[in-house]
C-alpha cells in the first residue's frame, strides 16, 4: 500500500511542478557564492523537514554563510554557481586582442 502511495505522491509533485506550485528549499551561501534549489515537494511542511538535512550537508562541505527559504517557485537551475561564472570568465581568452 505504501508504493501506492508513493507512486502517487510522485505524479502529483510532478503535476504540481509543472504548474509551478511545488515547494522548494532555496539555500544561498555567501562562500562559496552559490544558490541551490532542493525538491519539489508537495507541502511547505515537507520542505521545511527536509531543510535542515541539506544545510547540514553544505555545512560539511565547507559552505559559510548559509541563508535558506522554503518557496513555491519553477527553478531553471538546481544550483548557480556564480563563483564558477567568476572563474570561467578569467581562462576565457578573446578571440581577437587588437594586436596584429
Amino acid at each position: 500500500m505504501k508504493s501506492v502511495w508513493n507512486s502517487f505522491k510522485e505524479k502529483l509533485v510532478n503535476v504540481f511542478q509543472n504548474l509551478g506550485l511545488a515547494w522548494w528549499v532555496e539555500v544561498v551561501t555567501q562562500n562559496p557564492r552559490c544558490t541551490y534549489y532542493f525538491g519539489p515537494f508537495l507541502s511547505a511542511a515537507e520542505a521545511e523537514t527536509a531543510r535542515d538535512g541539506y544545510v547540514e550537508d553544505l555545512v560539511q562541505e565547507g559552505a559559510q554563510g548559509i541563508s535558506t527559504s522554503v518557496k513555491r517557485c519553477k527553478p531553471g537551475a538546481l544550483t548557480i554557481a556564480e563563483d564558477l561564472g567568476e572563474l570561467i570568465d578569467r581562462k576565457v581568452k578573446p578571440v581577437f586582442s587588437g594586436q596584429i
